[in-house]
């Protein structure tokens, strides 16, 4: 049983589809517009705090041959001044650029001709999901892998593990490996004691 956590991956690849929208419906949408190439602007830089879904975001552009760079903020000077060339390629090919970073370009101490162009096109702020989003979204997860979850256990995996929704998936996912295994169902006392071996790893 020990293994069980170690051996779960993550559910999926990072796709527009499988992103939780929450309050970000907006941005979702202008990414894909971007992908379909009918979007207002091919210049979209979203920014917000670890785990709003900047990382899940850039990568499911990727995925769509979209040129994207994640973490803007911790390019050095000369990644900074490339990163300024290659927008001025893109714009002049009409090609598209989705990047992110932490804060709203011009707060980040970016270089002054950098970040005048990424607060050019499009800016989002992600909004992390709250509490109802998160339990929303393992709930819906739950059901698409076919488990049947309690909301005593939904209400645990909030109150005491990490908030972030890919460890809360990557636990869900556990569960139900150790429900199908024991052929018991998905409990509180089930995932106290899958936490526990966890920590004795």
């Amino acid at each position: 049983m020990k293994q069980l956590l170690l051996d779960i991956k993550p559910a999926s690849p990072p796709t527009l589809c499988n992103f939780i929208t929450g309050r970000n419906a907006e941005t979702l949408a202008s990414l894909t517009a971007a992908i379909n190439h009918t979007a207002q602007s091919n210049f979209i830089y979203l920014w917000g705090e670890a785990g709003s879904g900047k990382s899940h975001l850039l990568q499911a552009c990727k995925t769509q041959n979209l040129t994207v760079v994640d973490d803007v903020h911790l390019l050095d000077n000369a990644a900074q001044i490339a990163l300024f060339n290659h927008y001025n390629q893109l714009k002049e090919n009409n090609g598209t650029l989705i990047t992110s970073g932490l804060h709203a370009p011009t707060q980040m101490g970016l270089r002054d001709d950098l970040a005048t162009r990424l607060a050019w096109g499009l800016v989002y702020q992600l909004h992390p999901l709250n509490d109802a989003e998160k339990s929303l979204a393992l709930q819906n997860h739950a059901k698409e892998r076919g488990i049947r979850l309690p909301n005593e256990v939904v209400d645990y995996c909030l109150r005491y593990l990490r908030r972030d929704l890919s460890t809360l998936m990557a636990t869900l996912d556990a569960l139900d490996e150790w429900s199908l295994t024991t052929k018991k169902p998905v409990t509180v006392p089930m995932l106290r004691q899958l936490l526990q071996l966890n920590l004795e790893i």
